[in-house]
């Protein structure tokens, strides 16, 4: 009778009698993310699309910290991009917001302190010869956006927009009791004079 290695209360038991216990690996496959590695010490991540390759280092290791993204394709190197995040890499992703057949790659950095302030660190691919920063207007240049802003700053790209959203705080509100509802401010990739911009498109309170 085959034995249920599965059961942990099992397997334990196995272990203790010295019984060999067969093991199963199952490999999971995510699209797009290749390999991704976040310690207190550093951040690795490395994702593809569209024949692009990108590599992130970062120590990831204090309050402000350097960065580091390299971008190849199967014919050589595209280049590399130096830079410095207030805070640390919390998560990367890759897309081509504006379809142009070339990717970008978004680093999401989140500050030190109780505000866990959201910051954005991105980079295009100039038709696969060189990389081009991408620029996030900051929330404060808005007033009526940053009213009830306290940062607790989320990211993601759906579809074909960058999308920030942050909780929103009314007078007297605790950090950690916001009861505002919720920002979010939809973003389009534009080109800009000296590299990429994220535009506002859309601002939706729920």
């Amino acid at each position: 009778m085959p034995i249920d290695s599965s059961r942990p209360a099992v397997l334990s038991e196995m272990i203790r009698s010295g019984v060999s216990v067969p093991v199963k690996i199952v490999i999971f496959l995510l699209p797009l993310i290749i390999s991704s590695t976040l310690h207190a010490e550093e951040f690795f991540a490395e994702m593809a699309l569209q024949g692009v390759t990108f590599q992130v280092k970062s120590p990831n290791d204090g309050s402000i910290n350097s960065v580091t993204v390299l971008a190849k394709t199967a014919d050589g190197s595209i280049g590399t991009m130096e830079s410095e995040a207030d805070g640390t890499i919390t998560s990367v992703e890759v897309s081509d917001l504006n379809a142009d057949g070339y990717p970008e790659i978004y680093l999401y950095v989140t500050s030190a302190g109780s505000g866990s302030y959201g910051s954005l660190i991105a980079y295009a691919s100039n038709r696969n010869k060189s990389l081009s920063p991408i620029y996030l207007p900051p929330i404060e240049q808005d007033s009526t956006e940053a009213k009830g802003y306290m940062g607790h700053d989320e990211f993601a790209v759906i579809e074909t927009s960058f999308v920030r959203r942050f909780p929103v705080y009314k007078e007297g509100d605790p950090n950690a009791a916001p009861t505002g509802g919720t920002r979010q401010i939809q973003y389009k990739l534009e080109a800009g004079e000296a590299g990429w911009v994220l535009r506002k498109d859309r601002v939706v309170e729920y």
